[in-house]
């Protein structure tokens, strides 16, 4: 068994099982992701089930957008299928393909120092809150919050190497939290 709390920072939220399909166990999970085609390969998940992160084979994996109809290996009946729902799944980190250029995923940016043209140094990215009407960034800076949306257009630069977060945000919107 897979232990969620101990080994965290070794996987990512793929997703969330959301319903099921038909009454032979299938699961419809909701693909959280850019380019959910990258993930129509899968022949394994990892399900938490009360903060554990368990593997689960996949027999079949049908994409239809950013659904897919799942077939898990042991999952043969409705009733069992039922206990699924409302569960997050799970990859390990390795899964993902490196992102070039600006692109990110959320949490290889945790512990970046963040630099705004026009302000310098505001801090640290504590978190990404992915919320569904925006992707915030969480930033600390001297006991301070900072939320700025996460958005394209703020993003001028990402420097992996030297972990840098680069960004160009409205005028007046740091100020806000800097007052």
């Amino acid at each position: 068994m897979y232990n969620l709390l101990l080994e965290k920072d070794q996987y990512f939220c793929l997703g969330r099982i959301i319903k099921t399909n038909g009454y032979r166990g299938k699961l419809v999970f909701l693909l959280e992701t850019d380019d959910p085609t990258a993930f129509d390969h899968l022949d394994m998940v990892f399900i938490d089930i009360e903060n554990s992160l368990v593997p689960w084979f996949i027999q079949a994996f049908d994409l239809i957008n950013d659904q897919a109809i799942v077939k898990l290996e042991d999952i043969d009946t409705l009733e069992i299928a039922r206990t699924f729902v409302k569960r997050d799944i799970y990859l390990p980190i390795d899964k993902l393909k490196p992102l070039k250029g600006n692109k990110f995923y959320f949490h290889e940016v945790i512990g970046y120092k963040v630099l705004d043209i026009n302000y310098g140094e505001i801090g640290k990215v504590a978190e990404i809150l992915d919320r569904p009407e925006q992707e915030i960034i969480r930033i600390l800076f001297n006991e301070k919050e900072i939320l700025v949306p996460l958005s394209d257009a703020m993003i001028s630069k990402v420097d992996k190497k030297k972990k840098i977060l680069y960004l160009q945000t409205p005028p007046g919107l740091i100020d806000l939290y800097l007052e």
